[in-house]
């Protein structure tokens, strides 16, 4: 099973077309977007991100959901807390 996680494009370099500065969970890191040549990525751009590739656009209400989830999944649950 592989995991995509949202990212907001933040920045296109200039002299490399196919690399981008994405913002996941307040983190900024380098990643390729050639996967997604003719699209259109630019700064403001949801992506969905795996192993350091953008491997689709998606929109910000489904990027919002995914972020959502993931952050409920990280979170215990009662039980979990007042298990010995």
């Amino acid at each position: 099973m592989c995991l995509g996680v949202p990212g907001e494009i933040v920045e296109v370099l200039d002299n490399h077309p196919d690399i981008a500065t994405v913002e996941v969970s307040g983190v900024r890191r380098a990643i390729n977007i050639g996967l997604l040549e003719g699209q259109g990525v630019e700064p403001g751009d949801w992506v969905l991100v795996h192993l350091g590739f953008a491997l689709s656009k998606i929109d910000q209400d489904e990027a919002t959901a995914m972020l959502e989830l993931l952050a409920g999944m990280g979170q215990p649950d009662a039980d979990e807390l007042q298990a010995p």
